[in-house]
């Protein structure tokens, strides 16, 4: 399916075992940079997700998945892979058209997407246990990890494919099924990846999607038959998923929000830095966890690097995300544009320096907020300890490695860092002392399916990708082996 802008609307219903289901009750998908709806989808309900629920269930204990090789399992991974990879245009095409993100963006997102599922295909049947050293007399002692069970995903709107196989490679290598609620606003992309799902082979309830509002998420994570739930999206509501999950004990992995610290050291090549620094946080609109909302200067090279930054983002060029020459695109939907303004308000109110931008972009109007920078800020400012979401930088000047090192560990959030230093000891140093799960060296904004992804404190639980994510998905169990056959005590342990 390509995306295209006609007055036609493209239909969705809810996927579940392994094929489309029309709903009575349906909601448009708006593309932000035209504010048009473009695609109608269905609005699903509690009864769908109980459904969608039973399906995996039905999958994971009794069809045909149950009892497919993990060998077996890699190779439909691998088929996954190159059908994802054949279909890029047409998914990264209809998931910027769903949230405004730059084409050339997502289309490098999902070109590079098949990778996770090569990857973790290699390690679907490299699940190994051990053999543990017995100290009970005539016992041998092993492990297995089994798949954990039905996972219900719950992925966000600003970058929803790219976020949700974060989840559903390492998930489906391990062997278990998926519930997936994709937001509102960017629905499209999860039904198009679950009919190429299906064209890969994968049995009839392994993947299952039921779109709607927050009452579908609400009612996949308070569901008994739901064994874990993978979250990404904003801390509170993590939190609250949280709360709800530990009710009946399910498993959780959050990957939440940031307020990461670009720290750029006064031996830094600062052209580089000044451009790091300035993608790190309009990139994508800074519509990204990981965006580098905290520019940390050294004092002796503040006012130069303030003035290159604001150099570089004044030849931003807002426009159509379609359009290539397009650097920044519009923010995703309305009300987040909204929580943006009010934030940049709030920090005029809290005392920091409107360096440049402040507002809806004068030109462009609609959901184009302009880059924004604000320089004289504190790490005690509220633009400085909360998430914006969107296109605002706050500069914070730091005296020395120490002094940085404490900036940047005073928050909630340790998602990501950054360091910028020619100074090899001071880069690993600084790196090592960094409260985050990701730390960059003279980079920013790079990820990789080999590298666990995950933050510390209130960013979440767990990590994705890399050889770690997959065991977020199993459970380790211990079989004792009785190898004498003889009569044993019944009421003697051990």
């Amino acid at each position: 399916m390509s995306a295209t802008n006609d007055a036609a609307l493209h239909e969705y219903g809810n996927w579940i075992n392994g094929r489309e289901q029309p709903s009575s009750a349906t909601m448009d998908s708006m593309n932000p940079y035209t504010q048009k709806a473009w695609a109608r989808v269905a609005e699903g309900t509690a009864g769908d997700v109980d459904q969608a629920v039973r399906a995996a269930r039905a999958a994971f204990e009794t069809g045909p998945w149950s009892e497919m090789t993990a060998t077996q399992r890699a190779a439909l991974l691998r088929r996954l892979g190159d059908i994802i990879k054949r279909d890029a245009e047409d998914l990264a095409r209809c998931e910027s058209t769903d949230n405004g993100k730059l084409y050339k963006e997502m289309l490098g997102q999902w070109q590079y997407l098949p990778e996770w599922f090569y990857y973790n295909a290699g390690l679907a049947d490299k699940l190994q246990g051990d053999v543990i050293p017995s100290d009970r007399p005539n016992f041998m002692i092993y492990t297995r990890h089994e798949p954990i069970g039905v996972v219900g995903a719950i992925t966000p709107w600003n970058s929803p494919g790219l976020l949700l196989i974060f989840k559903l490679a390492a998930g489906l290598a391990a062997g278990c099924t998926f519930v997936v609620k994709p937001s509102e606003h960017t629905p499209v992309s999860t039904i198009e990846l679950a009919r190429r799902i299906h064209e890969a082979g994968f049995p009839d309830g392994v993947f299952n999607v039921v779109t709607g509002q927050a009452a579908v998420g609400a009612a996949l994570v308070s569901h008994p038959g739901i064994d874990k739930i993978a979250f990404t999206g904003a801390t509170e509501t993590g939190k609250r998923i949280a709360a709800e999950a530990a009710k009946h004990l399910t498993r959780v992995s959050l990957e939440l929000g940031g307020k990461s610290p670009n720290i750029i050291f006064n031996d830094a090549d600062l052209d580089v830095a000044a451009n790091g620094a300035v993608a790190g946080i309009f990139a994508a609109t800074g519509q990204t966890c990981m965006a580098g909302s905290r520019l940390l200067v050294q004092e002796d090279i503040y006012d130069v690097m303030l003035e290159k930054i604001i150099a570089l983002t004044k030849t931003i060029r807002l426009g159509d995300p379609m359009d290539p020459a397009t650097e920044m695109g519009p923010c995703s939907n309305a009300p987040q544009m909204n929580k943006v303004l009010e934030y940049i308000e709030v920090a005029k109110q809290d005392g920091a320096t409107l360096a440049y931008g402040g507002g809806v972009d004068p030109e462009r109007g609609g959901l184009f907020v302009q880059p924004t920078i604000f320089s004289n800020v504190n790490n005690d400012m509220r633009i400085a300890r909360e998430e914006v979401f969107g296109p605002v930088l706050g500069v914070i000047p730091f005296k020395d490695e120490a002094d940085a090192v404490r900036i940047a560990n005073d928050t909630r959030f340790g998602l990501a860092a950054a360091v910028w230093t020619q100074n090899v000891h001071r880069a690993h140093r600084v790196a090592h002392r960094l409260r985050a799960g990701t730390v960059w060296i003279n980079a920013y904004r790079v990820v990789s399916f080999a590298a666990p992804f995950g933050g510390f404190g209130e960013s979440g639980l767990g990590r994705e990708n890399g050889v770690d994510a997959i065991r977020e998905f199993t459970e380790t169990k211990s079989v004792y082996v009785e190898l004498s056959g003889a009569p044993r005590d019944p009421f003697k342990l051990g």
